[in-house]
Formats: C-alpha cells, structure tokens, sequence
C-alpha cells in the first residue's frame, strides 16, 4: 500500500493585492464567493473577461509595474472589475458604473 504525501496548498498570487476595498454596489449585488473568486483568478493572472488588448495591457504591467484591471461575470451575469493600482498598495474590486 503506498501513501501519498501530497499537501493541498493555496495558489500563490503574482503580486500583492495591498488594501481590499469593495465597493458599496459591489457589497450589494455581487455574491460574495464569486468575488472572492474572482480575486483569487485577478491575483493568478487570470484576467477574465477582459478583451485581448486588455490583458496584454495586463501582462506588460505585471512584468513591468503599472495599474491591473480584469473583468468577471458574476453567476448571475452582473458584471464587476477588479482594479490593483500600479505601486500595488491598493486593490478594488467594483462595478463599471462604480468607475
């Protein structure tokens, strides 16, 4: 019989989130799991639904610092955006209109 050692881990993220803010719309509308989600796909690298152009945006202010911006659908199709500023201290997770 042989055992298996494996330990289950959390994803480590790419970049530091800094403060969380949530938006009061966001708090109201958005199902709390699929934020938290959401975050966890943003902090991957995973940037949603975001167009093409977008995430290469994305992808060039990972490797070289600027602002991060993903879109996500919540289950209920709402969607919502989070936003990580440039020097990384500052994470915002909101609707469009919030913008």
């Amino acid at each position: 019989m042989t055992q298996s050692n494996s330990v289950h881990t959390e994803p480590i993220p790419k970049f530091s989130f800094g403060r969380l803010c949530y938006t009061k719309a966001v708090m109201e509308r958005i199902v709390p799991e699929d934020a938290s989600q959401a975050l966890e796909r943003h902090g991957m690298g995973d940037w949603g639904d975001h167009n093409a152009r977008g995430k290469q945006e994305n992808d060039d202010a990972l490797q070289y610092g600027g602002r991060l911006l993903s879109v996500y659908r919540d289950r209920k199709g709402v969607e919502f955006w989070i936003i990580t500023e440039a020097h990384r201290n500052m994470t915002t997770v909101l609707l469009p209109a919030d913008y």
